[in-house]
């Protein structure tokens, strides 16, 4: 039995994804670990409970419900498009608040109209949260990944550096400490001289040697979980990014994208005006955007309650696209959140591509603000 009473409004949840033509699906509350330390980012990975099971294999209990539910989807071998609903009791260690508590939400899977699907995703938590919290005005932050990752990409940095940014997108103080290491480089001090004359020299196969023969002087190799190939390209690599440097026009588009804020009914102009003065192509990601905002004006989401911001994104790894939080007015406390993750049912082992978008609703915190004053 859970320890804590499901909130009386549960029933209207379920009757919300039921009118929404969603399967309700449930998932074990013990889960393996390493789909989660893999895949859900370094928020969650340190909130996560974790235990082992007799053979030795990590296990957690359930922090989150995406991750299972589309290992459920695949381990099933249920053709898409599917959209299932969800509402169980989830685990994380927290600042505030119980370390247990309720989440629903919705993960619509294999729906390969994407801007359709991101407008039903954001349309379909707002409308649940303004049935569960009548009269409250909702507001609603979006930023995108993908137009992003297309900013970065333009400006032409090295692929490690672009993986460095990416990777920390959303978390502004980490995406801060980065750009200032590409504006002020700090080269590498402790790399072993011979190593650093052999990579200067990009004699890649004098150095694999090189290495190989240390590993197998020191013993290190019969143990070794890389091979001499891989070390060499990863001492490669460290050195390329230690020595880039940002200069001062690319490190000024970047800062002057993050600091993008504006109406959504306004984001598709200003993203096109940033573009065109700082020279980037920005190609289908701009597309793909517009799309999105002329889905959501069509499915009748109130336009002016959105905000998007370019350096807005969510604590989890498996992002590709939108990324979105709600909160209602008066409040800081996100009500629900989601995005699209296209590339993690084949990185949990589906055979395909399947695109997927999806979003939670955190039950807690719902009927806080549906407390009287």
């Amino acid at each position: 039995m859970p320890l804590i009473d499901l909130p009386a409004f549960a029933p209207d949840l379920l009757s919300e994804f039921a009118a929404r033509r969603t399967t309700r699906v449930d998932t074990p509350v013990i889960q393996p670990a390493e789909p989660f330390l893999d895949m859900a980012g370094e928020d969650l990975r340190r909130r996560i409970f974790m235990t082992e099971s007799e053979t030795g294999e990590s296990l957690c209990l359930r922090p989150e419900f995406t991750i299972p539910v589309c290992l459920r989807h695949i381990e099933t071998a249920t053709g898409t498009p599917k959209r299932y609903s969800y509402l169980g009791e989830v685990f994380r260690q927290r600042r505030d608040g119980s370390h247990e508590f309720y989440q629903a939400g919705i993960e619509d899977l294999g729906d390969i109209s994407i801007s359709s699907a991101d407008a039903r995703a954001i349309g379909d938590a707002t409308g649940i949260l303004t049935r569960l919290l009548p009269g409250r005005r909702l507001q609603v932050t979006l930023g995108d990944q993908a137009v992003f990752e297309a900013v970065v990409q333009a400006l032409g940095l090295p692929l490690g550096w672009q993986k460095r940014l990416i990777h920390a997108f959303g978390n502004t103080e980490q995406l801060q400490a980065l750009l200032a290491r590409l504006v002020s480089p700090q080269f590498v001090t402790d790399i072993d001289d011979d190593v650093a004359r052999l990579v200067g020299a990009d004699d890649e196969t004098a150095l694999i040697a090189h290495i190989d023969n240390t590993m197998q002087a020191t013993g290190y190799s019969s143990n070794a979980s890389r091979s001499p190939a891989e070390i060499a390209r990863r001492l490669k690599e460290k050195l390329v990014l230690s020595e880039t440097r940002l200069d001062d026009a690319a490190y000024g588009v970047l800062e002057e994208f993050l600091s993008l804020k504006v109406p959504l009914f306004n984001a598709s102009a200003a993203l096109a005006g940033f573009a065109d003065a700082a020279g980037l192509r920005l190609g289908n990601a701009l597309s793909r955007f517009d799309g999105r905002v002329a889905a959501l004006a069509n499915a009748g989401v109130d336009l002016t309650t959105i905000e998007y911001r370019a350096a807005f994104g969510r604590p989890l790894d498996y992002y590709t696209g939108l990324v979105f939080e709600v909160t209602a007015e008066g409040s800081t406390a996100v009500l629900a959140g989601g995005g699209r993750f296209d590339r993690l049912m084949a990185l949990l082992g589906a055979q395909n591509r399947i695109p997927a978008v999806g979003f939670a609703l955190w039950l807690d915190r719902i009927q806080s603000e549906r407390a009287p004053a």
